[in-house]
Formats: C-alpha cells, sequence, structure tokens
C-alpha cells in the first residue's frame, strides 16, 4: 500500500467516532493552547483535522519506508557489540523518518515538546507501523512509556526526561526476569540507597526486555530488604547516560527480529525514584501494563490487517483450474472470517481507546484541579469500562492476528511456506502477541471479575439500547438471544460455587462476553457505514453465535467431577 492510513477508511471511520469531541474537549482542555502554540488546535473540527493530517503522514512514512525496510530489518536484526545495540539499518532509518516528521512524545502536553494527542489517534498511528513491521513498532511505540512517567514522576523529572522522549529518545520497561516472568512479585533486581551519592543503585539481572538498549529504562525493583512479595518493589527511572547497565545478549527469537530483545546487567547502575516506594508493582507497573496491553491490541490489529492484505491478494492474483482462487468457497469463507475478526477486533480495540482516554483525561485534570461531582461519575464510569475493556481488547486481538496470520499462509499454500513471500514473516511475528504483556491466559485472569460480577453483561444490555438499522435489527435479535446464553451460563458456575470449576471454564466464558461485545460493535458500525462493515457484521454474528453456542453446550453438559480428567 502505498499510504497505510488512506487506503483503509476503516482507520478514518474509527477516529470520526462521536465520542473523540468529548475526548479533544478534556484533552485540550477547553483549547486552552490555542493562543499559546502556533501548532495547537483552534476548536474540536482543527484537532480532528490535525489528527487526520499526521495520521496520513504515519501512513506515508509506512507505505515508503518501513514497509520496504521490513524483510531486510526481518533477515539482519540488531547487533550486539561491547555490551550495547545496534539496530539494524533499516530500523535507523525508519527511526530518523519518524523523529525528523515529529512523530515522538505524541500523547505528552505541548509544554514538553509533544503534539498532546490522545490515546485513541496514537493508538491508530501504532496499528499502522505494526501493519508494515511488527518489530520495528515495538521500538517506536514503547515511547509510551512516558505516560507512565507523566502520571507518578515529579516536576523535576518531567521537566528533564519528557522532552528528551518528545526529541526522540527511545523507552523501554524493565519488569522480566530469568524466574519472575508472569509472577512480577518475583521481582529480585536489587535497589539500594546510596547515602553518600544520595541517589539508588541498580543490581541484578533483566530478561526478555524489549528494546533492552533504550535511552530512558522504568525499571521494577526490590527496594525494600528482607521482602519478596509486591508490597518491596518499587519502580525507578535508568537514563542511560549514567552508565551502568549493559546488553549480555540479544535474544535468538522466532519472530520481531528488528526488536532487540535483550538480558541487561545491572553493576550498581544509577537510577532515581519514580512516584513512591512499596507502589512499583501494585499501582505504577499495572498502569504501565495496561498501556502496554493496549499497545499490543494495536499490533495485533496491525498485523491481522497485513495478514488480510496479503491473503487477499494472492488469492485475487493466483489462478488455478482456470480461475483466481477467491472465487472458490474454501477460500472467500477464509477471507471473509479474516475480514470480519479484523472489522470486530479494530472495533473494540477503539472503542477501548476512547474509554482510556476519558478517564485518563480526567485523571489529569483532576491533578490540576478538584473535579465536579458529574467529572468524578464519568471518571469512575470510564475508568471501570476502559480496566474492563483492555484485557478483551489485548487478548482477542492477539488471538485474531495468530488465526488470521495462520489463514494467510493457507491461502498462500505451498508459497506461504516459502522465505520469499511476508506472510511468513506476520505469521512469526504474530506468534508473541498473545504471550508477552501479559498471556491470553493472564487476560482471562483480569476479566473473569467483570464477567462474575455482571459488568459484562450490563454493558451489553446497555448496547441492546442503542438504535439498530433496519437491516441490522435480525442481526441484533440473535445477539440479544446469544447474551441470554452467555448470562445463563455465567449464572450456572455462580450457583456451583466451585472456584476450580470457575477457573477452568474462565476462558470459555471470557472468549463469550468477548464476541458478544464485539457483535455490537459491529452492528453499530455497520448501522452508520453499511458499505464498510455490514458484510463483516453478518461473517461475523454467525462466527460468534458458534462460538457462544459452542461454549454454552460445552458448559452446560460439563459434570464437575470430570475435572479430575484434565488434571494430570
Amino acid at each position: 500500500m502505498a499510504n497505510f492510513y488512506t487506503e483503509v477508511p476503516e482507520l478514518k471511520f474509527q477516529l470520526n467516532n462521536p465520542m473523540m469531541e468529548r475526548i479533544c474537549e478534556l484533552k485540550e482542555r477547553g483549547y486552552e493552547d490555542k493562543d499559546k502554540f502556533d501548532y495547537a488546535p483552534q476548536d474540536y473540527s482543527d484537532a480532528m483535522d490535525s489528527y487526520d493530517k499526521v495520521l496520513e503522514i504515519t501512513g506515508e512514512i509506512t507505505g515508503e519506508i518501513i514497509n520496504p525496510n521490513a524483510e531486510g530489518v526481518d533477515e539482519e536484526g540488531p547487533h550486539c557489540a561491547n555490551g550495547r545495540v545496534e539496530y539494524a539499518s533499516g530500523t535507523r532509518q525508519n527511526l530518523d523518518a519518524m523523529v525528523k516528521a515529529g512523530l515522538n512524545g505524541m500523547t505528552m502536553p505541548r509544554r514538553f515538546g509533544g503534539l498532546n494527542f490522545p490515546i485513541t489517534p496514537y493508538t491508530m498511528c501504532a496499528e499502522i507501523v505494526a501493519a508494515a513491521d511488527a518489530g520495528f513498532g515495538n521500538i517506536w511505540s514503547l515511547q509510551d512509556c512516558i505516560e507512565t512517567l507523566y502520571e507518578f514522576g515529579n516536576e523535576d523529572q518531567h521537566s528533564r526526561f519528557i522532552p528528551r522522549i518528545c526529541a526522540g529518545e527511545t523507552m523501554s520497561m524493565d519488569l522480566t526476569e530469568p524466574d519472575a516472568g508472569s509472577d512480577l512479585q518475583s521481582v529480585m533486581l536489587k535497589a539500594t540507597f546510596d547515602e553518600k551519592e544520595n541517589c539508588w543503585r541498580l543490581n541484578g539481572v533483566k530478561r526478555f526486555i524489549t528494546n533492552g538498549d533504550a535511552d530512558l529504562h522504568l525499571v521494577l525493583a526490590r527496594s525494600e530488604e528482607g521482602t519478596k512479595d509486591g508490597r518491596g518493589l518499587s519502580m525507578f527511572i535508568y537514563d542511560k547516560r549514567e552508565g551502568g547497565v549493559d546488553v549480555r545478549r540479544i535474544e535468538n527469537k522466532l519472530g520481531i527480529h528488528g526488536s532487540p530483545t535483550c538480558e541487561l546487567v545491572y553493576k550498581n547502575a544509577k537510577c532515581e525514584l519514580c512516584g513512591d516506594r512499596k507502589l512499583g508493582l501494585i499501582k505504577y507497573v499495572m498502569a504501565l501494563m495496561n498501556g502496554a496491553r493496549l499497545g499490543i491490541a494495536a499490533q495485533s490489529v496491525g498485523l491481522s490487517q497485513a495478514a488480510y492484505n496479503e491473503g487477499l491478494a494472492y488469492a485475487k492474483d493466483r489462478k488455478q483450474f482456470g480461475k483466481a482462487i477467491i472465487e472458490f468457497p474454501a477460500v472467500y469463507d477464509m477471507l471473509a472470517i479474516m475480514k470480519a475478526k479484523l472489522d470486530a477486533g479494530r472495533a473494540l480495540l477503539y472503542q477501548t481507546s476512547r474509554y482510556v482516554d476519558i478517564y485518563k483525561a480526567l485523571e489529569d485534570i483532576s491533578r490540576e484541579r478538584k473535579l465536579t461531582p458529574e467529572e468524578r461519575q464519568e471518571q469512575k464510569k470510564y475508568s471501570k469500562l476502559a480496566d474492563a475493556f483492555t484485557p478483551l481488547a489485548k487478548g482477542m486481538n492477539s488471538e485474531y492476528a495468530n488465526q488470521n496470520a495462520y489463514d494467510c499462509i493457507q491461502i498462500h499454500g505451498g508459497s506461504g511456506f516459502m522465505l520469499e513471500y511476508a506472510c511468513q514473516r506476520i505469521y512469526r511475528d504474530a506468534r508473541i502477541t498473545s504471550i508477552y504483556e501479559g498471556t491470553t491466559q493472564l487476560q482471562t485472569v483480569a476479566a473473569i471479575r467483570y464477567v462474575t460480577n455482571g459488568s459484562y453483561a450490563a454493558t451489553l444490555r446497555d448496547y441492546e439500547t442503542i438504535p439498530c438499522s433496519e437491516e441490522m435489527q435480525p442481526l441484533m435479535d440473535r445477539l440479544k438471544e446469544m447474551t441470554n446464553k452467555f448470562e445463563a451460563t455465567t449464572n450456572a458456575v455462580k450457583e456451583a460455587q466451585n472456584q476450580e470449576l470457575l477457573d477452568f471454564v474462565a476462558r470459555r466464558l471470557y472468549e463469550m462476553a468477548a464476541v458478544c461485545v464485539m457483535s455490537h460493535l459491529l452492528i453499530q458500525d455497520a448501522t452508520k457505514a453499511p458499505e464498510l462493515f455490514a458484510k463483516s457484521s453478518v461473517v461475523y454474528l454467525n462466527y460468534a453465535e458458534a462460538e457462544v453456542e459452542k461454549h454454552f453446550n460445552f458448559i452446560r453438559k460439563f459434570k464437575t467431577e470430570e475435572l479430575e480428567s484434565y488434571r494430570k
């Protein structure tokens, strides 16, 4: 594609959602910057035009530079020399282009050199970049770690670090260790206070750190002597300029080759505390991870788009038995389901990002002044929705990215197994999305309380009150019955009062909730833009209905004593 934004009209549709007016009003504080910065918007229309133009620039750079570099970067990869990372030559070109275009620190306030963008258009940029090169997307999109520093750091840290990220420096979040993957409470990297130098020092090892030789790091470390759980962990800012951290090696990975995944050795590395002691995992990493999970959801949608593009182009071009293979039901069935999953997952991604935008903007305003009672209620509502939707967006989109990449290779047949075709790179890159920043199983753990407390069911019932077009009404009627089955299944599991049973069927309940939510969002989108979404709504509803029926029947017929057959 020449432009990865303008040639995907579904993106502009998602940008122009009615919720954006409230988001812009909050993010721009009533457009108070219009007399302070010449590039600040004057009003809502001006703000939306600015987002559209930046997205178009991102799409152009992606199409003309990042995409053509992707295969070379995948082959070359980064190198480790003398404890430092050297990016692939194509990665350096990509970074240079993004920095020159001013596409860094996008969500940061203008006083720090940022663009003051909401999360939603920034997330769209992340999707666009990932559609061309998911590995480079990791490097570029880690700039959103600055959100956590902005949220929890002090004013002095803001003034010293945020402008550097806005100017193009890179970031990483250093959480995982050899013995602490999903279980971050087990982190043992040691932080000690140096009384003589009046600073903190870090000692230990971090593993699987994406972009581990970045300029600025947010580091989870054990600051409280004698502790072994999350209450002894704090967050620290490490500046590469201070030295003391070496890259021991770059992991040799299945995919995302352009993104250096590093093992880091901290040797008395100077750092500074971010926020308060003991809240590193309990508060700060949770905020950091929620942002990262939204980023992986965007990366996943980008990969789904790339897989669909490759599969569609090949199916139109490849001829067998005297006609293009896209004319065969077995092939157009795969393509239709790929597109439906893409549209449904994208709708979920941006509904989630809009929820995040509203609650984050109100949270930021609350640091400047006291919120009104109405604003506090609004903040509470959207915070809950964002927390409930984030694990759905990350988990389901990462699974769909893997499924679409699989089907893309299947459409290519034997050619898909050859390295000459991009589909094999997309397939390898997609595999990590359902693993890092919390596996799909952990997304289920994060989401299940919203199943059992009725939050998802209540949201689905709220969605049922939104008018849909006459053409979509038959789908809505079927969707209401799907929600009935989801509620009945949830109630049956709760009535059993068996925690092991709940844990065992949680993934099925999670998926039932997710496909019902995405079905609603697609029907809403198809009501507004049938030319874009009507076909996907029909295809996805058929798919989702079958998924709900499958899980409904499994759980309804499952006997608790059968759990013994699954234990090993």
